[in-house]
């Protein structure tokens, strides 16, 4: 079945964002559209020939339902057609099940019902990485470190049951109650839990912290319901800290809801300024206007993207760049810029339909080029291979495709994506293939949650506070010591001199994840920050200019 692909989900039109079921929401950012926008009804065909073809496509239908010399599945058949139709179209319009409308749902509009835990799956067994603070585990007792062993009495240890088997157990509606049996290190016995299920915040924001003195940081991973609420939450600490500059990091953040977008821009931009505009062949041209009481239209901002960024993170990548309102640093986004208009069926399934495009203040079509003679799900790998992602030089623009800002009048590129103003190339020859195999293994992952596990008491107990370990800390020994038994555990063939050379990207890593399992992804992405080149980058713009 055709699927959404992750990194562009469900950027939807305005008024109809995620709505549920029969009802409509409506947008709460502080934003002016540039012209009224109403709900739209689904199209009705012209008495013309898609008359005919419809009548076809009944008759068809009909047919194979009441003659055909089986039995036959209608809604298989006819989510079949729609799966068809789709296929002709763009690489974007899809069509979801009503239960992949509701996952897709209770990401974006930033919450689903649960037990509230971070959690890895190790060796057939879930582990506790973090509860959610205040989530209904936490307030029961339910600690990092933890290991599910059985959930309503039924054993989802060591007997291949698969995450998504898991989950269904462990997710439920807001009020009812599960059993959990939990395996504690230093416990002889299983500990029994009971939980009562309830709403669980899904965040966007990642991290947040001073990288430099008056410089803050924002990990962005998606757009969300309350996305902007998250930033203003968090851009307030960092004032509170000095931060006169800031990073916003939308790397890898692959969108999600259009008003989310609109408000993040918000924020920076000055009133009046237009932030986005979509035109269809069906749907006029139309627009969001910033209202001026954005938190930070003063100060230097610099915005991180890369191949990954796409849809919500190209709107507000765009429309910063094309007001000359921050630097753009890292490599072209991915080029997702078509508007998906849901139209949901009476069981709960629906259509994405793509009504419009996407463009930015000063014109560029965000969506990049697709068609038949487009291999458009390798484009990344095309990239690649033409040297795009590692030399700015094989990159080259007809006139056409150059446009100028609003302010500055510098030059900018349209043909899908956002250019950046500062290239960062991908450094294809960091690692070797004896990391890759480690990687593919999870064995860095799996080396600190055992090393926590047996030590956690002890280092909480040394490192009162995530700055003390960040000072501190050193991968010694007795962790790499570790690592390798793990990796020859996983049958990685050790390779001396290529685990030499990749020893210093090893300890960072280990080290990061071993504070994410203690202190929680703002000290992962503090202590990980200096393997990112383009991080590192956009830190000495930051304190030269250049």
């Amino acid at each position: 079945m055709k699927r959404i692909h992750t990194f562009c989900a469900a950027l939807l039109m305005p008024m109809l964002l995620m709505a549920q079921p029969g009802r409509l929401v409506q947008p709460q950012m502080p934003v002016q559209p540039q012209m009224p926008i109403q709900p739209q009804r689904p199209m009705q065909p012209q008495a013309t020939s898609i008359d005919a073809e419809l009548q076809k496509l009944l008759v068809a239908e009909g047919a194979i339902s009441a003659l055909y010399v089986e039995e036959v599945d209608e809604k298989k058949i006819v989510e079949k057609a729609i799966l068809g139709m789709l296929e002709e179209l763009d690489p974007h319009s899809t069509y979801l099940t009503a239960e992949e409308n509701d996952k897709s749902n209770e990401t974006l509009m930033g919450s689903f019902d649960g037990i509230g835990v971070q959690f890895n799956m190790v060796e057939d067994t879930l582990f506790i990485v973090q509860p959610i603070p205040d989530g209904p585990s936490e307030r029961v007792g339910v600690l990092p470190g933890d290991r599910i062993v059985t959930v309503n009495d039924t054993t989802i240890a060591g007997v291949k049951m698969s995450q998504e088997a898991i989950m269904k157990r462990l997710r439920g509606p807001r009020g009812t109650k599960v059993n959990l049996g939990i395996v504690r290190r230093g416990v002889k016995e299983t500990l029994r839990f009971t939980v009562t299920r309830d709403k669980i915040p899904v965040n966007t924001v990642d991290a947040a912290y001073m990288i430099r003195p008056g410089v803050g940081y924002i990990k962005l991973s998606g757009f969300g319901a309350t996305t902007v609420e998250e930033f203003e939450q968090k851009l307030t600490e960092l004032r509170g800290q000095g931060a006169q500059s800031l990073i916003l990091d939308l790397q890898g953040n692959g969108g999600g809801l259009l008003m989310a977008a609109v408000g993040l821009a918000n924020e920076f931009l000055n009133r009046d300024q237009l932030v986005v505009y979509t035109e269809g062949r069906r749907q006029p041209k139309s627009g969001y206007l910033a209202d001026g009481r954005g938190r930070f239209r003063d100060g230097k901002l610099v915005v991180l993207i890369d191949e990954y960024s796409a849809s919500a993170s190209e709107i507000v990548s765009g429309a910063v760049q094309d007001w000359d309102r921050a630097t753009i640093v890292g490599r072209r986004s991915f080029g997702k810029g078509l508007v998906q208009r849901p139209i949901e069926f009476h069981d709960g399934s629906l259509i994405r339909l793509t009504v419009a495009k996407y463009y930015t203040p000063v014109g560029r079509c965000i969506q990049k080029p697709y068609g038949k003679d487009v291999d458009y799900g390798d484009d990344i790998e095309e990239r690649l291979r033409h040297g795009e992602l590692t030399n700015r030089d094989s990159i080259h623009f007809p006139d056409s495709l150059k446009y100028s800002t609003m302010v500055q009048k510098r030059t900018v590129y349209g043909g899908g994506g956002i250019m950046p103003d500062i290239f960062v190339p991908l450094d294809t020859t960091r690692v070797n293939q004896y990391y890759r195999n480690v990687t593919a293994k999870n064995v860095v992952f799996n080396t600190s949650f055992k090393y926590v596990e047996r030590n956690r008491r002890s280092l909480q107990r040394r490192y009162r506070t995530f700055e003390d370990f960040n000072r501190s800390f050193e991968v010694g020994p007795d962790v790499l010591r570790m690592f390798l038994d793990l990796a020859k555990d996983e049958k990685v063939e050790y390779d001396e001199a290529q685990y030499l050379d990749q020893l210093p990207i090893f300890k960072i890593q280990l080290k990061a994840t071993i504070a994410r399992l203690l202190w929680g992804m703002n000290a992962y992405y503090q202590v990980i920050q200096e393997l990112d080149e383009t991080i590192q980058r956009a830190v000495v713009y930051m304190e030269t200019g250049q």
